[in-house]
């Protein structure tokens, strides 16, 4: 096992019920992830790619350069903190994916990202 590349990632959920309207197919969630370089070397997130399946089967997939317009370097013990979100046709679903990462030395690697479930309150115990 490498311990140059140790990035620990923790994910809080929440439903919201605000921006959800259960009438018309919509359920909104909000995903709070931390990301810590519990590793040897800093390291830098470029890229997401998630996949997101809801209860029907269907599944999104979404690509895109770091997280929340951000790009951060993290050198060993820190941590980095973002809240973002996603709106599902069902009532419950499941996200995971991978951090495309580089290191300071110029090694790319990739953290996976646990698989989480979206659900609303009550619904799932």
């Amino acid at each position: 096992m490498n311990t140059d590349h140790q990035i620990g990632i923790t994910v809080q959920t929440a439903y919201v019920a605000g921006h959800s309207s259960p009438t018309d197919s919509r359920y909104s969630y909000a995903y709070t992830i931390t990301i810590r370089n519990e590793g040897r070397i800093g390291a830098q997130l470029l890229r997401r790619h998630w996949i997101i399946t809801d209860a029907d089967g269907r599944v999104q997939e979404v690509r895109g350069d770091g997280v929340v317009g951000e790009q951060p370097v993290l050198a060993p013990g820190e941590a980095f903190r973002y809240t973002s979100g996603c709106v599902l046709e069902t009532p419950v679903g499941v996200m995971h994916g991978t951090y495309n990462m580089v290191d300071a030395n110029g090694v790319a690697f990739d953290a996976a990202i646990p698989p989480f479930r979206l659900a609303v309150p009550g619904l799932v115990h």
